[in-house]
């Protein structure tokens, strides 16, 4: 494009006055601050710009401009951190927030959010007490460690753990155990920010009982077991069992700790998984000190739990960094909720959701996906119910897939990624997946109440003339 042409393209964008005076936007204006408005409307023209700049062709008019900026400006209006539901075939998505909280724990954070809560008090005698001490006891009956502590999540928990056992001295890993935990974070950063100098050994698919012996030195203040609960190396692969490392400890005098990651109370073979060691087994090994994730398979609120002997937990309890790793009363009121529905098995598997998506039966799973599919059903919207697979994700159990059940969406006119970008920006934000150029809705992780919304919003799917695929009804105003 020349550069004349591409200035006259670019004078025929309308001001931002302009369109804060037209219909379409006027009405968005009283529901709304003024300024986000304005910041929405100064986005959407920059894209017109850059796109301008780029040689693509722009449609500039007001009205059309002006329907843009209104669209954009009900999504500025909303909360960015909204409810979502999970129909991507990944139960425990950490884009979505991983582990969804049992109600009985979203209560418990309610009644501690919306006022003052006994949080650092001893109720009997009006001292100041422990935040630790409930949720440290109900730990202690379900794994029969000796103690506990709780810091904001497990990488802290590992890093808080090296830094108050091995500040200075030497940590002994496997090759095959340096993994990366997500985010781009790796465990010999962790190490090294805990201050600890990391030793390697073996290799990265075989590592034997004499690599740790032989690495054992005066400088050596503990071997560092890293559990693969997100990746698997399969194949002419082996790894020390922990309970040998554990020995191995015991007789050198060096403390042995664990990264179980992603922790369960639960025997995931039940729901037809393989096998994965549940914490209370971990603990019956004497590992000195085990770490593990609360928002993953236990089902809880994000945090990090660390459980061990009286004495290794009372100096991880003594470190200046616990203060700046603590847990807030919120995050305190979900984990002890969630802990107690574990004191019988029985309602964990009732009430914690993720160990109700794991035990799900498969025919109540296609049950609920014909249900959406013909409450959703209209003309121009092909709904059909399809055999598929999903994940565990969150960082457990890699490479298991569990048989389920979804709806494939199809509407005349539209896409997939239409399809998919328009259940994207409605209330609730519904998050599928696409597979085999079809967008699939997994039903396993999705409630039933969930169920009636997913149907209420395919039904209202629509392709107006010479517009994008939307949903009727959710742009139509901030909330």
């Amino acid at each position: 494009m020349e550069d004349s042409v591409m200035r006259e393209r670019l004078r025929e964008i309308p001001a931002v006055d302009e369109i804060l005076r037209h219909e379409r936007v006027v009405g968005l204006l009283e529901q709304m601050p003024r300024p986000l408005a304005v910041d929405a409307i100064r986005l959407v023209l920059d894209g017109l710009r850059q796109r301008i700049r780029q040689g693509e062709e722009v449609e500039t008019s007001l009205p059309v401009v002006a329907e843009e900026a209104a669209r954009a400006i009900v999504q500025r209006g909303r909360r960015s951190l909204r409810r979502a539901i999970n129909a991507t075939g990944v139960l425990l998505n950490t884009g979505l927030g991983r582990a969804v909280l049992a109600p009985q724990a979203v209560e418990a954070v309610c009644e501690v959010a919306g006022s003052h809560s006994v949080l650092e008090v001893e109720i009997e005698t009006g001292r100041r007490g422990s935040r630790l001490a409930p949720v440290e006891r109900l730990l202690r009956a379900l794994t029969g460690a000796p103690a506990a502590a709780v810091v904001n999540n497990n990488a802290a928990a590992v890093l808080l753990a090296l830094n108050t056992l091995a500040a200075g001295r030497e940590v002994i890993i496997s090759r095959g155990q340096l993994v990366e935990i997500g985010g781009q974070f790796r465990m010999p950063d962790v190490i090294h920010a805990s201050g600890c100098r990391m030793v390697e050994v073996g290799t990265t698919n075989k590592t034997h009982l004499y690599d740790y012996e032989k690495a054992i030195t005066p400088e050596t203040a503990l071997l560092l077991h890293v559990h693969p609960s997100n990746y698997r190396i399969v194949g002419f692969a082996e790894q020390v069992p922990l309970p040998d490392l554990v020995a191995l400890g015991h007789q050198r005098g060096i403390l042995v700790v664990s990264d179980l990651g992603s922790g369960s109370f639960f025997d995931v073979s039940r729901a037809g998984l393989s096998p994965e060691p549940t914490v209370p087994r971990i603990v019956a090994t004497g590992v000195d000190l085990v770490t593990f994730s609360g928002d993953k398979l236990l089902g809880g609120p994000q945090a990090g739990l660390l459980l061990g002997g009286e004495e290794v937990i009372r100096r991880i309890t003594r470190n200046p960094l616990m203060r700046a790793l603590r847990c807030d009363k919120l995050t305190l009121a979900a984990l002890e909720a969630t802990l107690r529905l574990y004191l019988e098995e029985k309602t964990a598997l009732q009430e914690v959701p993720i160990l109700r998506a794991l035990t799900r039966s498969l025919e109540e799973i296609e049950a609920l996906a014909q249900q959406v599919a013909r409450e959703a059903a209209r003309p121009g919207l092909e709904v059909s119910v399809v055999a598929t697979t999903c994940e565990v994700g969150g960082g457990s159990l890699p490479a298991e897939e569990l048989p389920s059940f979804a709806v494939r969406v199809e509407v005349a006119g539209c896409s997939p990624e239409e399809v998919a970008r328009s259940l994207r920006g409605g209330d609730p934000a519904i998050f599928g997946r696409i597979a085999r150029d079809a967008f699939l809705l997994d039903m396993r992780a999705v409630s039933d109440q969930e169920a009636d919304e997913v149907a209420s919003a395919l039904s209202r799917l629509t392709r107006p003339p010479d517009a994008e695929c939307r949903e009727v009804g959710t742009q139509e105003s901030p909330s």
